[in-house]
Formats: C-alpha cells, sequence, structure tokens
C-alpha cells in the first residue's frame, strides 16, 4: 500500500502478511480522496477510522495533517502495526485504539469527529447496522461525514442521512451527512 499525498507522499509501506485484513485498494483510496479534497479541509478534521485494518485510511489522513485521527481495531496485531509504522513516520496525530467496533460504539460518546471511516469486513452481518449506531448517538458532529466502505450487495439510498455512492471496482463507498 501506499501514502498518496500529503506530507509523506508516495511513501510505500509493507503490512505483514499475517495481518487478517482486505485493504482498501490504492485506485478506490485515490478516488475517495479526490472527492474529499472537494468538501472537506483536512487540516480541520477529526477523524475516527473504524476497522482500521493496516491503517491505510488512518495514515492517509494523517499525511494530509488531519487535526487527529483515532483508529480502532479489534486485532492486536493491526493495532501495533498501525502505532509502529505511525512511529517510524513520526506521524503523532495517529491513536490506535484495541477495540471491538460494536463495543466501542456502544460506550457513551466521550468524543465527536469531523470524519468517520468504516471498512468493516465484507462478510459481518452488522455492516447495515453502522449509520444508525454513528449517527444516533452523538460520535459525529453536525454537517460532518460519515463514509462506509461495502460490496455491492448493500444498499444504503434509503437511509434518511444518505448523500451518495462511488463505486470503484468491487469497492463502493456510501456517504452520508449528518445535519
Amino acid at each position: 500500500m501506499r501514502i498518496i499525498s500529503g506530507t509523506h507522499k508516495s511513501r510505500r509501506i509493507n503490512a505483514p502478511k499475517n495481518l487478517p485484513v482486505r485493504p482498501t485498494t490504492d485506485m478506490a483510496k485515490e478516488g475517495l480522496f479526490n472527492i474529499l479534497n472537494n468538501i472537506v479541509d483536512f487540516t480541520e478534521l477529526k477523524v475516527l477510522d473504524l476497522f482500521a485494518g493496516t491503517g491505510s485510511i488512518s495514515l492517509e489522513f494523517a499525511s494530509r495533517e488531519a487535526l487527529s485521527v483515532t483508529s480502532v481495531d479489534s486485532n492486536y496485531r493491526c493495532v501495533d502495526f498501525i502505532r509502529k509504522i505511525s512511529k517510524d513516520l513520526g506521524i503523532i496525530n495517529v491513536n490506535a485504539v484495541r477495540a471491538d467496533v460494536f463495543k466501542f460504539l456502544d460506550k457513551p460518546v466521550h468524543e465527536s469527529y469531523d470524519l468517520i471511516f468504516s471498512d468493516a469486513p465484507y462478510d459481518l452481518d452488522r455492516i447495515a447496522d453502522i449509520p444508525e449506531l454513528i449517527l444516533n448517538k452523538g460520535w459525529i458532529k453536525k454537517n460532518a461525514w460519515l463514509i462506509i466502505e461495502h460490496p455491492r450487495g448493500i444498499d444504503f439510498t434509503r437511509h434518511m442521512h444518505f448523500y451518495q455512492v462511488r463505486n470503484y471496482g468491487k469497492v463502493y463507498f456510501s456517504f452520508f451527512m449528518q445535519s
């Protein structure tokens, strides 16, 4: 994987092969961040990256100088890798948290975010529950974005906060705006 832009532009990162992840493809990530370039100011964002995996999305936000990035994953090897690569790159605005995402979201909200990205495993039964868990509990600020990466079979278009869906190969991004 590589960091596309920002202070660590073009930096290649080799994740260990034993991580149980399906990283967002570089093509899909580039498409996503091209959209985000037009709708957010990265330097003003507090980001929550759910199911962070290798940290590819977290590191991209950090490289673009987001205020802070909280990366949540249940796998200790993923969290250790995010911490290690952040330290190796001198990135101080990433906080990797080892937690089950659903238990994390079920706790009382102590901080709201400007952008939340979720890339749950495609075979996870509860992907469709994620918007409600985030949008109705105070995790996201007003006029902030929730982006869910998902496979083709999931349709969020009827959700009241749904904004748009974009497709890059087998990767779909559904955008929601908290109003």
